[in-house]
């Protein structure tokens, strides 16, 4: 549904879907995996017959290379569907559950339900891959959904209209287009499950708002993700590493390494190293960055504007621009940004910097290294570099992170056996695979008691002296 009409005209149709949608919810309680898989192969069909048309529509909204779409928005819809395709049958069967003593007799299990109507507000950053990866747990758990895209990607938002009005009638899914005012009006609505995707600022909004009736949140957020290198580190492949997935999608992503925790011996070097995988990855015929087709560029004038304030901040505050800092307003082009001699109360270690700037923070010790860690919000990731195994174990152990990783950055989002998410600050609630199916599913508990129980049951009234010393023996064998 298109946002440029009228809000009460706008309100009614919202109202008139989301009716819709739960009417038809009762039907898909009865969905088999058959059914579901059915849909499931129908957006995959669609996806591999419109790959053309996905590339377009992204690039067009902020000059991402085909190439990185195709790894970081059509590869990552693509596995998560045929993971769902493969394991879904075995996900919705019902889970036996062992029978303690005092329920022998009975029948228990786990039985998987959908939890209804779901809403799904996609981010910008990753705009098809973000909006169409929850559908797909939300398609397999056996939801209907309303999909709310970024109004900041229009012509991926257009697009995503137009895959799921081909693929979808409205009474299962339906896309919902339009800025604040659209997640403000669907928000106030009774939705069985909201899946967003955002900052944590905004993410509080919407748990406020899902708080009025009580509906069930899954909030994959952000924050700062640090990456610890230890001394026995290997610099070179440290810095490939680190460049690749911190400059993708120029920053704009939720798990790319934040800020760098160093020993202070080993910064020169690693710096060096940085600025040889940019030039490697980023320089060709000794032509800049700027001319580069692999390296993608900021959303809009608005976020172009917040990054560079930051570096202005930064530079005020006594930063030293180790490499980068150059800038093209007219095509939102900030040139990948490597920073030393950093401080704490600069605006760059103080939020989520989502854009291509890299501070570099030097330590003395580890235990410092850690410390420092521990006294930030929770993030979303959190990456450690050394040859060592048994202290990237006790590393991990003394903190707490969505997801820990060691030699390497992101790599974690494409792993379908593991969960995805943050925790406190950095989100709530789980993605991916199974526990995709998991967050927008019901986990109801059944339990089956043989009739003519409650005759010869001996904690039923009346409490008689034989009763009451059955119980207390009961007591003293817990």
């Amino acid at each position: 549904m298109k946002p440029n009409q009228e809000p009460e005209f706008l309100k009614t149709k919202v109202e008139e879907i989301f009716l819709l949608q739960k009417q038809h919810s009762l039907k898909l309680r009865k969905s088999s995996a058959i059914n579901r898989i059915a849909l499931l192969n129908r957006i995959l069909y669609w996806i591999n017959k419109n790959q053309e048309d996905i590339r377009k529509a992204v690039h067009a909204d902020y000059q991402k290379p085909y190439p990185e779409i195709d790894i970081t928005e059509i590869f990552p819809v693509n596995i998560e569907i045929n993971h769902a395709i493969k394991h879904l049958e075995h996900w919705m069967r019902p889970k036996k559950v062992g029978t303690p003593l005092i329920f022998l007799g009975t029948k228990a299990y786990i039985q998987y339900e959908p939890k209804g109507v779901s809403l799904i507000i996609a981010p910008w950053n990753y705009a098809f891959n973000l909006a169409v990866g929850p559908l797909v747990s939300a398609i397999a758990a056996g939801c209907t959904a309303i999909l709310k895209p970024s109004e900041m990607t229009p012509h991926t938002s257009a697009l995503l209209r137009r895959m799921v009005g081909e693929i979808f009638d409205t009474q299962t899914v339906a896309v919902i287009e339009g800025g604040v005012e659209i997640s403000q009006m669907l928000l106030s609505l009774p939705f069985d499950h909201v899946f967003f995707t955002g900052s944590p600022s905004v993410g509080k909004i919407v748990m406020k708002a899902a708080a009025e009736h009580l509906t069930s949140v899954t909030l994959e957020l952000g924050g700062k993700s640090p990456v610890l290198i230890l001394e026995d580190a290997d610099l070179k492949d440290t810095a490939e590493k680190i460049a690749a997935t911190k400059f993708l999608n120029c920053g704009q992503t939720c798990i790319a390494p934040d800020y760098i925790l160093i020993p202070v011996r080993l910064k020169d070097t690693f710096i060096d190293e940085m600025k040889k995988s940019l030039e490697k990855m980023y320089v060709s015929n000794k032509k800049g960055i700027e001319s580069s087709k692999d390296y993608s560029r900021i959303v809009n004038e608005n976020h172009f504007n917040r990054i560079q304030h930051i570096i202005a901040d930064a530079n005020l505050k006594g930063a030293k621009i180790e490499f980068g800092g150059n800038a093209n307003r007219e095509q939102n082009y900030i040139e990948p940004t490597i920073l030393s001699n950093m401080k704490w109360d600069m605006k760059v270690m103080q939020e989520e910097i989502f854009g291509p700037i890299l501070p570099v923070v030097t330590y003395e010790n580890l235990g410092d290294a850690i410390q420092i860690v521990n006294q930030q919000p929770k993030p979303l990731a959190f990456y450690v570099f050394s040859k060592n195994d048994q202290k990237v174990n006790a590393i991990f152990n003394e903190t707490s992170s969505g997801a820990a990783v060691a030699n390497d950055c992101a790599v974690h989002f494409l792993h379908r056996e593991l969960p995805f998410g943050g925790v406190n600050n950095s989100g709530l609630g789980k993605a991916h695979g199974h526990f995709g199916f998991l967050a927008f599913s019901n986990e109801k508990s059944v339990l089956k008691q043989r009739i003519g129980s409650a005759a010869v049951n001996p904690l039923f009234p009346p409490f008689t002296l034989a009763k009451k010393k059955l119980i207390k023996g009961i007591l003293k064998w817990l």
